[in-house]
């Protein structure tokens, strides 16, 4: 009796585990690391002959991640009820993009559906390595000025309020630096509260201003004109474009689609205007690379020289696959040198507040020493 009711707990506790395992995973969503394993298996069990139910039962029981295991169960059901794959997973719209679903429907119409995934695992693979690379880039200067703002805060509210009492003691009148600098003190730690509150409020504002269409594309103009920084952003759009495009084409989506389909997968959107625009005016027989020499901006000579030669010599897939390779590249060894190179900058805006803050302190403290 005792064991039996040992092992209805066991069973609930489990029930309750699987519960809060599957709100996790729906909660977190799915990565792009576990739809590469997705895309890539899927990809090689259809090639070696194998069923697409089969492989998506073969599938749901390797994936750890309880919501996708759902998912791919639910793909499967509907697979065998006669719809088709890309249908299917168009029913999941924030698990699988345009581009993937568009990609699964162009390798259904061409009965080469293991050619478009092994296409799709790799355009997925690159893009989630480039965007590694610049969050991990970025990660350093992060810490970096986290740790500057911490350390003005900490001096601010703790440190700056002690050497004040010691110079109202004096009585004698304070250089204008000082005197600067004990009011923001004062005003940090009288209205620490508010001014955290408003710089949330400001934050959140900002935010969904950027939010706003107008606002984001004239914001997204302004920054690739900046020095550097534009030339950043630049890059990591046309490397993005390059081989959405590229893996688009190869996997035979029409022309018109592949512009729209592009334009999704990236993030500036005077990129996405300039593509749903060229979207437009192929579908009347122009050039791509006539169309694209209208924006030098965004479209810098080189790329429209290979596309170019890549449309008088039908290899524009293969040509847009090399400028991708270039681009991605070149943003490795910017992202690798990147902290070297902001390293001095907040070294100089560091030095600057430390400065302030000890020219403030001890030019009293000389003025006290001159009189004694």
């Amino acid at each position: 009796m005792e064991e039996n009711q040992s092992t209805n707990r066991w069973a609930k506790f489990s029930v309750n585990i699987k519960k809060i395992d599957f709100f996790l995973s729906n909660f977190f969503g799915v990565s792009t690391t576990e739809k590469i394993f997705f895309t890539q298996n899927l990809s090689v069990m259809i090639k070696s002959g194998l069923a697409l139910d089969e492989s998506l039962e073969s599938l749901s029981y390797q994936t750890k991640n309880r919501y996708f295991k759902e998912i791919i169960k639910q793909v499967k059901q509907k697979i065998e009820k006669g719809i088709a794959f890309s249908d299917s997973l168009a029913m999941f719209p924030k698990i699988f993009s345009l581009v993937f679903i568009n990609i699964i429907r162009a390798g259904e119409e061409s009965g080469k559906l293991d050619n478009s995934l092994k296409q799709l695992a790799i355009q997925m693979k690159k893009n989630h390595e480039l965007v590694s690379k610049i969050k991990g880039a970025l990660i350093y200067p992060i810490i970096v000025v986290t740790a500057m703002i911490g350390i003005i805060i900490f001096m601010m509210v703790v440190i700056i309020p002690q050497i004040t009492q010691i110079f109202e003691s004096f009585g004698s009148k304070l250089p204008i630096a000082t005197q600067i600098l004990i009011k923001i003190s004062k005003f940090s730690s009288e209205h620490g509260i508010i001014l955290l509150i408003g710089f949330i409020l400001i934050f959140i504002l900002l935010i969904r201003l950027i939010r706003i269409s107008k606002i984001k594309y004239f914001v997204d103009k302004i920054i690739l004109r900046i020095p550097i920084i534009g030339g950043i952003i630049r890059k990591i759009n046309l490397a993005k474009f390059s081989r959405t495009f590229s893996s688009l084409l190869k996997t035979g989506v029409p022309i018109v689609e592949t512009f729209r389909l592009s334009a999704l997968v990236l993030n500036n959107l005077a990129y996405q205007k300039e593509l749903l625009r060229a979207a437009e005016i192929v579908k009347k027989g122009e050039s791509i690379t006539k169309i694209l020499k209208e924006s030098p901006i965004l479209f810098p000579p080189i790329v429209t020289q290979m596309i170019d030669v890549g449309e008088k010599t039908g290899t524009l897939d293969s040509i847009l696959e090399d400028l991708a390779i270039f681009y991605e590249e070149e943003i490795d060894q910017i992202m690798t040198n990147l902290p070297q190179i902001i390293e001095p900058i907040l070294l100089v805006f560091l030095g600057a507040g430390v400065a302030f803050i000890a020219i403030a302190v001890l030019m009293p403290m000389y003025s006290m020493t001159q009189n004694i």
